[in-house]
């Protein structure tokens, strides 16, 4: 599978080949690490759907964070 990524900033562009020189990769073989690493993390979205399932209630979790926040906000 191939990856096309347009319009990255100069000094971005730097800094990951900098990082992938520091590891002896190719910034190919260092981008492909680092994506595998995020792909295999849970998102916020997936632990909180985790909870949800675990702890129900009467209010998911999730729910309960939103209710908060909004609460907050006021």
């Amino acid at each position: 599978m191939n990856v096309l990524v347009r319009d990255i900033p100069d000094e971005v562009h730097a800094a990951l080949q900098r990082r992938a020189e520091r590891r002896g990769q190719s910034l190919q073989q260092y981008l492909a690490g680092e994506l595998r690493r995020l792909a295999e993390r849970p998102s916020v979205e997936d632990i909180l759907d985790e909870l949800d399932r675990h702890r129900g209630g009467r209010v998911g979790f999730a729910q309960a964070v939103e209710d908060l926040a909004a609460e907050r906000r006021r």
